[in-house]
């Protein structure tokens, strides 16, 4: 809704976004047509979970962190786990780390086919939502929700259940699956990657603006492999650095409109991105050959500076995460140990994984009973806040000549290009446009 004021302002109101995980509000100033202030204030009420681990085993952040995200619990038990693992001076098995991989991918499958298809791909076909786009592209919908349903049965089938699974622990599993149970969930896996091959045709056919930013991307990087469940930071100035030294160059600022904090890269003024757009312009050299062989068809290059398109990356990160789940599943055994010791001392560890919206980091520091006495989360939403605002202030300028309406549309979707969740961060959205 919107309205004039009595000084010839213009205000815009937006009680709550659609299609995104939380609430907020949104604040954007013009001054004779420049924009001269853009605020994202997430002002939902801080969660406590880095307080809520103070004082806990060493043995319990999987569990307690899990319960940040039903839709990326997997992400924060990975970096917990490779955050106490790394405290307490141990390494996992390559088998568990497997397992840990196929589990992620489950994640990655459920969370990119609910955005792509139910969240996302609305906003490119022109319907106020999944249902109303349903009536017209059924068939489209049920794709998405048939993939999904594969990642959901895969995470049951590793981690006991798809929301906050409970079969991970710190030192790997309880229990690992059989051989058998795993292949019985390679048919639907295979169906369905077709179908993420399908899935970007599709999206790479949608209108795209024309944005490019120039933000530095930050992503972790593997010895093999896309990342996914582990690596070291790589950026795309040409830095690196392992995980243990994040909190060297990663800072977590106040700012007075939110209460998520916001992160910098090194004291840099300009924003880092972080999730599939700084993922695949970092990685793209280590999908695998159907993945490339996809990304090529649908026009990408090495390299997506545009966030509109970060639909398209997310669905050649589909197709590798299929691809990925029945490399791993056709050379499992079943043979191998679920989990190793990890007995309690005293240290501070780092973890990080990439969940799907980004680079999740976690710290935590143990006293020699392996009590935690200070934690750390730093979930990618957060650091994508200065990038988001940075988005809108670049749109708005360039398109101040739309329609108030137009121009709320516009601002919705560049938000949901980064699939915000907000349940992480804290939340989202309500949008104020000043023009005076």
């Amino acid at each position: 809704m919107s309205h004039k004021l009595t000084d010839g302002g213009h205000v815009m109101h937006v009680g709550t976004l659609a299609r995104v995980e939380g609430e907020g509000a949104m604040h954007i100033e013009y001054r004779d047509g420049v924009v001269t202030d853009v605020q994202l204030r997430i002002y939902e009420p801080p969660r406590f979970f880095e307080a809520f681990l103070r004082g806990r085993a060493h043995t319990e952040p999987p569990d307690i962190t899990a319960r940040i995200c039903g839709i990326c619990p997997v992400a924060y038990q990975m970096s917990a786990c490779w955050a106490i693992e790394d405290a307490c001076g141990v390494e996992v098995t390559e088998e568990i780390r497997l397992m840990r991989r196929l589990l992620y991918c489950g994640e990655w499958i459920e969370s990119h086919a609910l955005h792509i298809f139910l969240l996302h791909a609305p906003d490119f076909l022109g319907y106020d939502g999944a249902i109303e786009m349903a009536a017209d592209h059924p068939e489209v919908v049920a794709r998405g929700l048939r993939m999904k349903k594969a990642g959901n049965d895969l995470m049951d089938t590793v981690g006991g259940r798809s929301i906050h699974p409970v079969n991970v622990r710190v030192g790997g599993f309880y229990r690992m699956p059989t051989r058998e149970e795993l292949r019985a969930v390679r048919p639907k896996l295979e169906r369905a990657r077709d179908e993420a091959i399908e899935t970007v045709r599709l999206v790479s056919g949608f209108d795209f603006p024309d944005l490019e930013q120039p933000y530095e991307y930050l992503a972790l990087r593997s010895e093999v492999g896309y990342p996914i469940e582990s690596g070291s930071v790589v950026t795309s100035s040409g830095g690196a650095f392992a995980v243990q030294d994040f909190t060297k160059h990663i800072e977590e600022v106040h700012v007075a409109h939110s209460n998520a904090l916001h992160a910098t890269l090194d004291g840099a003024a300009d924003p880092y991105v972080v999730g599939p757009l700084a993922r695949y312009s970092l990685n793209s050299d280590r999908l695998s050959p159907v993945a490339k062989d996809a990304a090529l068809e649908a026009g990408l290059g090495a390299t997506c500076r545009n966030p509109f398109r970060s639909i398209v990356v997310r669905a050649v990160e589909l197709v590798e995460a299929f691809t990925e789940a029945l490399r791993i599943i056709d050379g499992w055994t079943g043979s191998a140990s679920p989990n190793v010791a990890v007995p309690a001392r005293a240290g501070e560890g780092f973890g990080a994984s990439e969940a799907p919206r980004g680079v999740l980091f976690h710290r935590y520091v143990l006293d020699e009973a392996g009590i935690i006495r200070d934690a750390q989360i730093v979930p990618p939403t957060s650091q994508n806040q200065r990038s988001v605002e940075a988005d809108l202030r670049t749109m708005v300028e360039a398109w101040s000549e739309l329609d108030d309406h137009a121009l709320l549309h516009r601002c919705e979707q560049a938000i949901r290009n980064y699939d915000p969740c907000i349940s992480c961060a804290t939340h989202f959205l309500d949008l104020t446009v000043d023009r005076t």
